[in-house]
């Protein structure tokens, strides 16, 4: 990189100059050179007043340009100027015809954003600029067109030839090619084009519509995959089902694909009609994906479809509203998955994984609103604050809305803005106008960047039988934001008797610095219940007594307030502790000397938890589960990971000798002869028990390590496979070198499968992991070309491995910088994506911070550092 890239401005946003009404692409598809020829029917923009001899402006990137041609004349290159952003030349008229002739080399674009090759496959990523990497065009999304797209290719290496819409025609053409004509009627932005083409796989089925149309459902696989389809295939009837039952939606058109390919940036891409997915989130057979896998499939799958009409149907006018249709179609995925499944599960992963991504995103240098209002590269902005806190966002206006409210002002939405491209102001106007109400403070939510800390004060007055709970809250300065506002959030509260049951159940609404809230009638000194299904996304900072919380730990009618109850003990208890185990030289036992009575009392509480068979099964495993290493490091500063590890480490032990005989119990009795099935009743039994059997070998007895061995070598499901392997991981047990290697041998030739191989030994605690990371990025399977594998070693090691990224010789550090910097000459988005890890500097010591920011400044001096990793690199380092 040349000079410092220039930050694109929300308040510069202008009407783009030139409308494309229709797009017709010509792709002659070869690996090494692909020529592209483009027709786009062009107007004048009214909204801007441009016309004959104008400037047009079309982006493009690494394409090598043929031919311009405007109303069948061919321009000089002296009629139009070419750079590294795009191509210019003047307007001959209000409405015109452009034709475009370019080349690009799929096969050596690395960075799998345009038209690329993944295996075998011809694949395009458009989402968010790649289609300036295919042919030029104003590459923006209120730039929105129909597209009619002819593919040709070789007949033998790509039989299947797909984009977007309705196939209109095919046929054989000369020399063993063939060709495909798509077209669809639905104008879209270009972002949402979509081409495959290769020898692949097809598992059809189909859905009839609410209004009795019959739809045609696709998956497209690599060959030896077809049997591994089913669950994604399920996973999109029921969410088609679930869309037209809960907002009204019905699917357009007659036909529906999903793509799998082994090389893909994201998670899947929602283009109109033809979703193109990472193979890791559709293929899934007993014996190749966990009970995890199934979930993520069923709920992704979800995600892309729902996108049908939150993103695709109505889309963004430019990338600042991202959130428009991300935050609304995650909050969409996640009521899916609750109904689907357990509902107070499902809401205590949505908020473990807020509160492993976004806030400390909240509270670190890459702070930024659901909104952005600045950024250099857009794909740095896929980030958890925009997804999940965007998701948080709409589910507190249906909190305030209601159900019948937030439904009426979606219907809206969707009757008012159908077919446009528009904006996060556009959305709350509907849901405004629906319902009558005026959402503006609630909008700062948009604008307004950083996690509110509140506090409360309760106080009870027994002769007036009377509450009166104070709230208080407070965002701290984020960057670019020193001043906050308060905020409009729903607070749901319970007060609880003390036989358990609710004396009050009600959600407020707090909109100032603090506030009061007063309630009659309560006829006992209650035990509150604060933020009930963690219905705003905050921190809380009023410690609860300890008696208080194991009681909400055994008699909160709230499941995920019984759970948070229990988190909030434990990381005291454990915080507590790691002072302790500071303050006394890296002594484990005199870290817990002053603990015990509280130990023992938490110990209490879990078994009382464990034991309780009118709780789901699920729900007591997740509520089992201490706080992470990552996020017990986020609640103290600074941080020390070795301190936390140990701490962690003896109290699980702790925890596992005092329970022995329970978890013993729990192991046996959730032991199952039926067929797997991937059920949420079974899961959530499959997962209780593998709680059981992580809590026994972490009791140090050698038995329960043999156990696990044994668990290995007879699972007949990944599920209780990786259950096992994932215990055995961290020991120096001669199982677990037999069981990783019997995993490698057996999964040798299937790449998604062997990604959780490479994920679990980045993960280990073991002394050798660094040098074991290190030995496998020398393995015939691992290729830094490839996402998934990239993730799965390198990243799961500094966002999975907290002991050994941080150690304290900053080695982990110097290891991941130089993954960075290689992988920024492969694939930009995945590095800058990468690099957050390292911008975490604050939270640490003051060696360990000048040891990360050092590693960021050699990054940034990587001669010709890419744009993507630039902005994270240089934000992380200078805050």
């Amino acid at each position: 990189m040349s000079e410092q890239p220039q930050e694109i401005r929300r308040e510069d946003y202008k009407e783009p100059d030139f409308i494309v009404e229709k797009v017709e692409l010509v792709f002659d598809l070869d690996r090494d050179v692909t020529n592209v020829k483009s027709r786009l029917f062009m107007a004048a923009n009214p909204v801007r007043g441009t016309g004959k001899g104008d400037k047009v402006f079309l982006h493009g990137e690494d394409m090598k340009l043929l031919s311009v041609t405007l109303n069948e004349t061919r321009l000089a290159s002296s009629d139009f100027t070419v750079d590294q952003e795009g191509l210019r030349f003047k307007a001959p008229g209000q409405n015109f015809i452009a034709e475009l002739e370019t080349q690009i080399s799929p096969a050596n674009n690395t960075r799998l954003e345009g038209l690329y090759v993944s295996q075998s496959a011809f694949c395009t990523q458009c989402e968010a600029e790649g289609f300036r990497r295919i042919t030029y065009f104003p590459d923006r999304p209120d730039v929105m067109a129909t597209y009619k797209v002819t593919i040709n290719a070789n007949k033998e290496s790509c039989p299947v030839l797909l984009s977007n819409g309705n196939l209109i025609d095919s046929g054989d053409l000369d020399d063993g090619r063939h060709f495909a004509v798509w077209e669809d009627p639905f104008p879209k932005p270009s972002y949402l084009f979509a081409l495959v083409a290769g020898d692949l796989a097809c598992v059809e089925d189909s859905f009839k519509t609410m209004s009795g149309r019959d739809v045609a459902l696709r998956i497209f696989v690599e060959h030896g995959n077809e049997d591994r389809c089913d669950y994604a295939m399920d996973s999109l009837k029921r969410s088609m089902k679930w869309d037209e039952e809960v907002y009204g939606l019905e699917y357009d058109l007659d036909l529906f694909n999903i793509v799998a390919v082994s090389d893909f940036n994201m998670g899947a891409m929602e283009n109109k009609s033809l979703n193109v997915f990472n193979a890791k989130f559709v293929l899934a057979r007993p014996d190749t994906a966990t009970d995890g896998d199934y979930e993520r499939i069923e709920s992704i799958v979800a995600h892309e479809y729902f996108h049908n009409w939150s993103g695709n149907r109505v889309t963004c006018r430019d990338w600042f509203q991202l959130s428009l249709k991300e935050g609304l179609t995650v909050f969409r995925d996640q009521e899916f998955s609750a109904d689907q499944r357990s509902r107070p599960v499902q809401r205590i992963k949505d908020v473990n994984a807020l509160r492993a991504a976004q806030f400390p995103e909240d509270a670190g240098p890459l702070a930024h609103p659901v909104r952005p209002d600045s950024y250099m590269e857009i794909n740095n902005f896929y980030t958890a604050t925009v997804y999940e806190k965007g998701a948080e966002l709409i589910r507190m206006m249906h909190t305030l809305l209601g159900p019948d409210g937030y439904r009426k002002g979606i219907d809206l939405y969707f009757d008012r803005h159908d077919g446009q491209a528009v904006t996060c102001d556009d959305f709350a106007k509907a849901m405004e106008d629906a319902n009558g109400i005026d959402f503006s403070q609630l909008k700062l939510w948009y604008s307004q960047a950083g996690t509110p800390k509140l506090s409360w004060q309760g106080d009870y007055d027994a002769d007036a039988k009377q509450y009166r709970l104070t709230i208080s809250q407070k965002t701290d300065p984020t960057p670019g934001q020193p001043d906050k506002q308060p905020l409009h959030m729903p607070i749901s509260i319970g007060l609880l008797g003390a036989d358990g049951s609710d004396l009050v159940a009600k959600t407020v609404e707090l909109t100032e610095a603090s506030q009061e809230f007063i309630f009659d009638g309560v006829t006992e000194a209650p035990v509150l219940s604060f933020n009930r299904g963690f219905s705003a996304p905050v921190n809380i900072t009023t410690d609860q007594p300890d008696d208080e919380l194991v009681f909400l730990m055994g008699n909160d009618s709230d499941a995920f307030n019984r759970w948070e109850a229990g988190q909030k003990y434990a990381t005291r208890l454990m915080l507590s502790a790691i002072a302790a185990y500071e303050a006394n030289g890296g002594d484990v036992e005199a870290a817990f000397a002053d603990e015990q009575a509280r130990v023992d009392a938490f110990i209490a509480a879990m078994r009382a938890t464990l034991t309780n068979d009118d709780l789901d099964k699920a729900f007591r495993a997740d509520a089992l589960v201490l706080p992470g290493e990552a996020f017990l490091s986020e609640q103290r500063k600074p941080a020390n990971p070795e301190a936390i590890y140990q701490v962690r480490t003896a109290l699980r032990k702790r925890i596992g000798q005092a329970l022995s005989d329970d978890f013993a119990n729990t192991y046996h009795q959730n032991a199952s002869n039926a067929a797997f099935t991937p059920d949420a009743t079974s899961a959530g039994q499959r997962a209780l028990r593998a709680t059981a059997l992580a809590y026994l070998v972490a009791s140090g007895e050698d038995e329960f390590a043999d156990v696990a061995v044994a668990q290995y070598g007879t699972a007949d499901n990944m599920t209780d496979q990786m259950a096992a392997l994932s215990v055995l991981n961290n020991l120096d047990h001669p199982g677990r070198e037999t069981a990783l290697a019997d995993f490698e041998e057996r999964f040798a030739n299937d790449g998604v499968v062997l990604d959780k191989w490479f994920s679990l030994q980045a993960m280990s605690s073991r002394d050798d992991t660094l040098a074991r990371i290190k030995d496998l990025m020398s393995h015939p399977a691992f290729t830094m070309r490839n996402p998934n594998k990239v993730r799965a070693l390198i990243g799961a090691f500094a966002m999975g491995n907290p002991r050994h990224f941080h150690a304290k010789d900053g080695s982990g550090y110097a290891f991941y910088a130089d993954r960075l910097i290689e992988l920024d000459d492969i694939n930009p988005q995945v590095a800058a994506r990468l690099c957050a890890p390292l911008g975490k500097w604050a939270k640490y010591d003051a060696d360990r911070a000048d040891k990360m920011k050092a590693e960021l400044n050699r990054i940034l001096a990587k001669p010709e550092i890419s744009r993507d990793l630039y902005e994270i690199a240089s934000k992380s380092a200078a805050s």
